[in-house]
């Protein structure tokens, strides 16, 4: 079993699917990282997904104070 680090936004979000008992098909995943790594991570994603397969996006982002970029990459499970 592996274990994700998870914002309390990301967590909430979970939570209240399961309360409300909508399941959400969407895999999310969020970033925190110096502006050069978070580009090449999203290139990553956009390399390894296909935004035409898996509809790969940016769903969120921000700057941070320490001039980090938190961001939030969004995608399907699979091309079927």
């Amino acid at each position: 079993m592996s274990v994700t680090k998870n914002a309390p936004r990301d967590l909430a979000r979970r939570f209240a699917e399961k309360r409300s008992g909508h399941t959400n098909s969407w895999r999310r995943e969020t970033f925190s990282l110096e502006r050069l790594e978070a580009r090449a991570k999203a290139r990553e994603w956009f390399e390894r997904f296909p935004k035409a397969a898996y509809m790969t996006e940016i769903e969120f982002w921000r700057e941070l104070e320490d001039g980090r970029i938190e961001f939030t990459m969004r995608r399907l499970p699979s091309a079927d």
